[in-house]
């Protein structure tokens, strides 16, 4: 049986750089070595692409510079319809192609890879990959544009203010006025395109607000501003699937240490297991109707985005008013939720052989679209030509 080659692709330049290896590596020693070959694609902080077996240990990213040194630098083209693996630089005296890829399995977090960013790159390669396409990865990773979507399609969200931080230096009366004449203390502030909780805070009056705002300005140039549930509990939710059919994990409660779900709650709490390794009450501890909600709820929140793979969809309960929120989806959720799919009697396997699946299934979708027309309008005489009119 020929192997397919499962490119799986992790780090980036994104303050989530170290969550995505170790998520990365949970996922490739998941993957059925049976069926598929798996090639590391680590993406340095500086945007450079590295592969070789050492990435496959993470005791190696102690040393990161050893590491390198260890692996080999790559590009990655399409050849006549082959996405080869060109070793880099290029040299005459050895042979640079290394190997080829079928399909990339992107596990990367953050901004400037799970935003769309590096979706965007596998669709120029052409190259199949799992998960949520350039769109869906865009909205998810955008904390404003996502509220807007869901807000449009009905699904219950809490009112927010947002504004460019660039406002908020040149306009701090006006940002106060408008965040106080429209939401009520406490707040939670957030920069718009940040993952893990980074950059997040709660502002209980005016003071702690402006340092909220000063915080959230550093990670991002938007910012949202949002009325903070106090009476609160957090439930997450995964969905598995595409828009054919999406189907919902069991639920889980995140525990928290602090005020808010923490980057610390979510990743240091047991070293080197990433989001599984998080506290947690799996199954939830909440009625049989209120699950049905929250999942309901999820797959539509997938379906509405246009998602595909696996996401991770985070609600908000209101306990004094019973009333549910949609607070986020994580499109590429840390650890990609395979503890929500163990529990839900999905194995990492399965999960991961489901999620290349899907992006093969994809991209037999694709071949049948039109994307361009084979046509040169440059190469026409006559009429209309070069001027076209558009």
């Amino acid at each position: 049986m020929v192997k397919i080659n499962v490119g799986v692709f992790f780090g980036g330049r994104s303050v989530e750089h170290e969550i995505s290896i170790i998520s990365a590596l949970q996922v490739i020693h998941s993957i059925d070595r049976n069926k598929y070959n798996v090639v590391p694609v680590y993406i340095t902080k500086r945007g450079q692409f590295y592969t070789g077996e050492a990435l496959t240990d993470i005791q190696n990213y102690r040393d990161l510079d050893r590491l390198l040194n260890r692996s080999k630098q790559i590009v990655i083209s399409n050849h006549n319809g082959e996405k080869v693996i060109t070793e880099y630089p290029g040299s005459m005296f050895r042979k640079g192609r290394l190997g080829t890829l079928d399909v990339a399995l992107p596990v990367v977090h953050g901004t400037n890879v799970e935003d769309g960013t590096l979706q965007g790159y596998l669709e120029m390669l052409d190259l199949p990959y799992a998960g949520c396409n350039v769109l869906s990865s865009a909205l998810g990773m955008d904390k404003i544009a996502m509220r807007m979507v869901l807000k449009e399609a009905g699904l219950p969200v809490l009112d927010y203010v947002w504004f460019y931080s660039k406002r908020w230096f040149s306009d701090p009366a006006g940002i106060y006025e408008e965040i106080e004449s429209r939401l009520a203390y406490p707040l939670i502030v957030k920069p718009a395109n940040s993952g893990s909780s980074v950059g997040i805070t709660t502002a209980a009056d005016r003071e702690e607000l402006e340092d909220a705002l000063d915080l959230a300005s550093s990670f991002s140039n938007r910012i949202i501003v949002e009325h903070k549930v106090v009476s609160l509990r957090e439930i997450n939710c995964s969905v598995l699937g595409d828009y054919e059919k999406a189907v919902p994990s069991v639920c889980e409660e995140p525990v928290s240490t602090e005020q808010i779900l923490s980057y610390k709650d979510k990743y240091m709490s047991e070293g080197g297991k990433g989001m599984s390794g998080a506290a947690r009450q799996l199954p939830a501890n909440i009625s049989a109707e209120k699950t049905a909600l929250i999942q309901e709820l999820a797959v539509k929140t997938f379906h509405v985005l246009d998602c595909s793979g696996v996401s991770r969809i985070d609600f908000l309960i209101d306990t004094d008013l019973d009333q549910v929120y949609v607070n986020e989806i994580n499109t590429i959720p840390g650890s990609l939720s395979f503890y929500l799919w163990e529990a839900s009697g999905k194995s990492f396997t399965e999960l991961t052989e489901e999620l290349i699946q899907l992006a093969l299934k994809r991209t037999r979708e694709r071949d049948n679209l039109v994307f361009s027309y084979e046509t040169n309008i440059l190469a026409m005489k006559g009429k209309g030509g070069a001027k076209g009119i558009k």
